[in-house]
């Protein structure tokens, strides 16, 4: 809701479905009453229309109540928690629309009960709270859902950027190079762009680019890779091509303003990663590594090289095609990292499609499995090494079984922090018969939990921390065995 009006509207829809309420009238009821139709009535009451004065008398009339007690917009006890959760960021930023959801039909939702949806709201602020869900990870979550609901694959940036390299004669391949689109940003978008030693200002030494709007100028920060700086290139010919107006202007990611911004951001790295790795391409090479019978992690290094330097460009450009384009549809990605001169170990970046799997993000400080393989990498990784391995992980307690794929390496923008990027594919009769190395004698199946304090894996000798919440799970078992027979003797 980004308008004033549209507060009103609703806030007078609501208040007349009171009244209404209150005298147990249906719609039509109302309608005999006025004299005016139920259709119009409804869409006043769904906040899409405001009535005329006079109108307002005759409906004020009808039900017996003042003319200032419909158009006032100071809300009585009973609905006072709309004020602050229609006027919240949740409706004034999150575009309800992409997941298929009409507003008008929520608030409608919300006002049959509106005590227990406050309740239900409240419940859900008090576990963000508790869980140090802010708004940065809200939005993120939000966009996570978006992203899953389309299995991560968006034909239309697909088609603009196989239109875009068409009309501009340039081939989708790691031979792209950065000098083509600093010439097409220079030339067709009015940019301006220069390296910059960013470390003269201090902590912007991690600082990848800086975009000045008003300047229409591009800073890029001279420590970048060639594909680190192609990748951004490409990003910003994205904002242009896909006319995103709102959007963050440091990379890597500051701060934000709206959800806009989270979403634009990912429409553009979505179209940077279509116009870099073909999608025809990646698919036919990426089905044929699956049809090798033996596992081989240079292999897989190999294929990643010939699309990218970047292994954390390829590993998130095969979620968008596994899925839509190879038929797997049950799969996870997870970016971890680990601090130099630290064990801890952070999930930066997730995604789950077809439904949540296994492994995930765990914001209660507990301790991620030490057997999953990128957390063994991460810790095994050596300086400026790159290391790639694989294994099936199987996860007792939740029944599943995985195949994971993981590339580790040093972190070029950080204080020698480490990243692993991993893909894991649930195995089931379908990805089995996709996946002919499944059954390699190269590749180790791994009992695993998600974190320590959850996990039954009994003879672990990597634990970092005892089974808590495991082990209350027993004990909560154990109590509810005994009363049963208690019960059971009396």
């Amino acid at each position: 809701m980004n308008h004033e009006s549209d507060y009103i509207k609703t806030v007078f829809g609501l208040k007349l479905k009171q009244q209404r309420q209150k005298k147990n009238w249906s719609l039509q009821d109302l309608a005999v009453k006025t004299g005016m139709s139920k259709s119009y009535l409804n869409e006043i009451e769904n906040g899409k229309k405001y009535p005329k004065h006079d109108k307002i008398i005759q409906i004020s009339e009808a039900l017996n109540c003042t003319f200032d007690d419909l158009v006032s917009t100071k809300l009585d006890k009973s609905l006072m928690p709309f004020n602050e959760i229609l006027q919240s960021d949740f409706f004034k930023e999150i575009p309800l629309e992409l997941f298929g959801i009409n507003k008008n039909n929520l608030i409608s939702i919300i006002s049959d009960a509106p005590k227990k949806v406050t309740a239900f709201i409240n419940a859900l602020i008090e576990i963000s709270q508790n869980y140090n869900l802010g708004k940065e990870r809200f939005y993120f979550a939000v966009l996570r859902s978006f992203q899953e609901l389309y299995d991560n694959y968006f034909p239309e940036i697909e088609e603009k950027a196989i239109q875009f390299a068409q009309e501009n004669q340039m081939e989708i391949s790691k031979n792209l190079q950065s000098e083509v689109l600093e010439n097409i940003l220079t030339g067709k978008f009015n940019y301006t762009i220069r390296s910059e030693d960013f470390e003269r200002y201090g902590t912007l030494d991690h600082l990848r680019s800086l975009f000045i709007p008003e300047k229409m100028l591009l800073l890029l920060n001279r420590k970048l890779e060639k594909d680190q700086k192609t990748f951004i290139l490409a990003k910003e010919v994205g904002f242009n091509v896909l006319e995103l107006k709102n959007r963050p202007n440091t990379y890597s990611w500051l701060d934000f303003g709206s959800f806009e911004e989270i979403l634009n951001n990912f429409y553009a790295s979505y179209f940077a990663g279509a116009l870099l790795i073909s999608k025809e391409k990646i698919k036919e090479r990426t089905a044929e590594f699956f049809l090798q019978n033996i596992w081989n992690p240079s292999g897989f290094e190999r294929l990643t090289e010939h699309f990218t330097q970047s292994p954390e460009t390829f590993y998130y450009r095969l979620t968008n095609i596994l899925s839509s384009e190879l038929g797997i549809k049950d799969l996870f990605y997870l970016c971890l990292v680990k601090k130099n001169h630290s064990d801890k170990i952070q999930i930066l970046k997730e995604l789950h499609l077809n439904h949540q799997q296994a492994p995930h993000a765990n914001a209660t400080n507990e301790h991620y499995c030490r057997r999953w393989i990128a957390v063994k990498n991460l810790h095994h990784l050596k300086e400026n090494e790159t290391l790639t391995d694989a294994q099936i992980s199987h996860y007792k307690d939740q029944g599943t079984s995985y195949l994971v794929i993981s590339t580790s390496q040093k972190n070029p923008f950080s204080d020698g922090s480490n990243r692993s990027y991993c893909l894991g594919i649930l195995l089931n009769t379908q990805t089995i018969r996709k996946i002919n190395f499944i059954k390699s004698p190269t590749l180790k199946t791994i009992n695993v939990g998600v974190t320590c304090e959850s996990c039954s894996v009994a003879d672990c000798q990597v634990r970092q921390a005892p089974p808590i919440r495991l082990e209350k799970e027993y004990f909560n078992s154990n109590m509810k065995n005994a009363i049963e027979k208690i019960r059971k003797d009396f």
